[in-house]
């Protein structure tokens, strides 16, 4: 069997075609873009430190991607022929679930770089 290869721009195509896919198709992956804009805004005006941009970037870049699994999950489930099934619903809600984290953990990351960081621009510490 002879596999067919790939041209780099088509691989790349395709990945784009995905994120354009999953930014049509999920309200709550442009949401996530848009507290992502909001959180590159609040790091330009507080100033944050190179370290503290990677850590807001990784985290940015955890729930982005945690949501692209999510809508991959959610569209082969949707793309099955058997209907409701629980261990479908499982994979659903685990997800859900992995987003719900990547999403808290990201607001912690976010609420701790931030507030430390008005805090020594505003003199509070």
């Amino acid at each position: 069997m002879k596999l067919h290869r790939r041209s780099w721009s088509s691989k790349f195509a395709d990945a784009f075609r995905g994120l354009a896919r999953a930014v049509r198709s999920q309200s709550s992956f442009f949401v996530h873009l848009w507290v992502a804009a909001i959180v590159v805004v609040a790091g330009i005006v507080l100033r944050v430190s190179p370290v503290e941009w990677c850590l807001l970037v990784g985290a940015i870049a955890v729930v982005l991607v945690a949501e692209i699994f999510n809508t991959a999950i959610e569209s082969l489930a949707r793309a099955l022929p058997v209907g409701r099934h629980p261990r479908i619903r499982d994979a659903l809600d685990m997800a859900g679930g992995a987003v719900l984290l990547s999403a808290i953990a990201a607001a912690l990351i976010g609420a701790i770089v931030f507030l430390n960081r008005a805090g020594e621009l505003f003199g509070i510490w």
